[in-house]
């Protein structure tokens, strides 16, 4: 095991945790609230840049094997709609994406939980990547940090509103160290983001969701549904056959909601596999009863899936449909395309065109 490997990450441990490492190291509380402090309201990058501790702390620290999680920027890509895509390396070399997508005076950052995916959605760019291995609660963090400093160099005065747990990966696959880095970001000390304004998506995993209706503090809870039937769901999200529509459902019943607070579900449209009147008569029937508002969102092609998009008289008449039967209904609209940053989109250039030469 690597020196790295057993490292200490300052950016995955909450302020409690650091205090008790500093205290470790023979030093008072305070000298964890400043460290912490430097880590995720300063967005420091290395123990170097944390100026007013004592430079024996600092030493002591960095002999340990303490480190600070740095993600590195790779590339930024910028879409014709304000849409940006930031293509990161972890320490080991791994790229994670995610995206910032403006919206009048919203600005959603979409995040990534793990390097590929090991749910083998069949519209999904990232699952065709599979599993490598979960990022840290740090790693998740910096994401967001390096979007803040990246929005303060180009968008002055825009800042991080809403964020969503939609990008690489399972975010319930992951769930301590995603746990983790909701308790981190939502620290008034810290970034200060309301878990009222953070989504966290999920295939479907009935365990995590479980568990997650547990958790004292909650974020959104968004669902990808994709189909109106056990059929269709088991072929485009093979998750389908462990945890098929009705168990979801009656998980979901059971699922405690806050005050005036719904469950999310997503509809990707597929052509001609999941977009017909009769699915949305049967989506309907499905949500009837629940606290939900449902996203239809428009398949976003890309070369890993052999899906095409629906045209848009069949999205809309889909939408109008489900709407009428009185579902709150939505279109999500395509942002990002022009730079595969849309959902489902999420494996860079590179990564995809090494995909599609091995098939």
């Amino acid at each position: 095991m690597s020196r790295q490997d057993k490292a200490v990450d300052l950016r995955s441990l909450t302020l409690e945790q650091t205090v008790t490492l500093v205290a470790e190291h023979g030093q008072p509380a305070y000298r964890g609230d400043q460290l912490w402090r430097w880590v995720h309201r300063n967005g420091v990058r290395s123990l170097d840049e944390a100026s007013n501790l004592p430079g024996a702390l600092r030493a002591s620290l960095d002999e340990a094997g303490v480190i600070c999680t740095a993600l590195e920027v790779a590339d930024v890509q910028r879409s014709v709609d304000g849409t940006r895509k930031m293509r990161l390396e972890t320490r080991d070399g791994r790229s994670i994406e995610t995206v910032l997508i403006p919206d009048g005076d919203k600005m959603t950052q979409c995040i990534s939980s793990q390097v590929g995916c090991a749910l083998d959605c069949q519209f999904c760019a990232t699952a065709k990547l599979g599993l490598t291995r979960n990022l840290t609660a740090g790693e998740i963090v910096d994401q967001v940090y390096l979007a803040k400093a990246l929005l303060a160099e180009e968008a002055p005065g825009q800042r991080i509103t809403n964020l969503v747990y939609m990008g690489m990966g399972e975010p319930l696959h992951n769930f301590d160290h995603v746990m983790q880095s909701l308790v981190l970001l939502t620290h008034d000390v810290g970034a200060n983001l309301s878990h009222r304004r953070i989504t966290v998506s999920t295939v479907g995993l009935v365990p995590g969701i479980r568990k997650l209706g547990k958790q004292e503090v909650r974020p959104n809870l968004a669902v990808s549904l994709n189909a109106s039937n056990d059929e269709v769901r088991d072929v485009v999200m093979p998750i389908n056959k462990k945890y098929p529509i009705e168990v979801l459902l009656q998980t979901l019943r059971e699922f405690p909601l806050e005050k005036r607070r719904r469950i999310t579900f997503e509809y990707v449209l597929l052509a001609g596999v999941n977009d017909t009147l009769d699915d949305a008569d049967r989506v309907a029937k499905l949500l009837r009863g629940f606290p939900c508002k449902l996203n239809v969102i428009p398949f976003n092609p890309h070369p890993l899936a052999p899906y095409k998009r629906p045209s848009r008289e069949t999205i809309d008449a889909f939408q109008q449909r489900v709407r009428e039967l009185g579902i709150a209904t939505y279109l999500r609209t395509p942002r990002g395309d022009d730079i595969a940053a849309a959902c489902g989109q999420l494996a860079n250039r590179e990564q995809q065109q090494e995909l599609v030469q091995l098939r």
